[in-house]
């Protein structure tokens, strides 16, 4: 769907990697300015209004267009790659070292 829209409007000339990353990085700033100033933000947002939920929706869409877009230039199954990533997360952090502490990986080897 995504590409059928940027190939409509002429736009892949634009969409190589470095600008799909810079693009990215946008978005999630525009992600994160919703969220300035609020304090800890509950979750389920329950004191947001239906027009910042929308806001919301609208800026994690544009995050994850970009990601997918910027995935798919640098021929990287995504899918894939979060399956092998959660593996090695798996492996970093077993439940038996970490369970219920923030630590980083590193603070657990012996």
């Amino acid at each position: 769907m995504q590409a059928q829209f940027t190939d409509e409007r002429d736009w892949d000339q634009f969409h190589q990697p470095r600008n799909l990353l810079l693009a990215l990085v946008g978005e999630v700033g525009e992600l994160a300015e919703l969220f300035q100033w609020r304090g800890e933000v509950m979750e389920g947002l329950p004191d947001w209004t239906d027009t910042e939920r929308t806001a919301l929706a609208h800026e994690l869409s544009d995050v994850l267009i970009y990601l997918v877009a910027l995935s798919d230039k640098c021929r990287v199954d995504l899918t894939r790659a979060v399956l092998e990533k959660l593996q090695v997360n798996r492996n970093k952090y077993p439940v038996e070292m970490v369970q219920g502490s923030s630590k980083k990986y590193t603070q657990y080897r012996q």
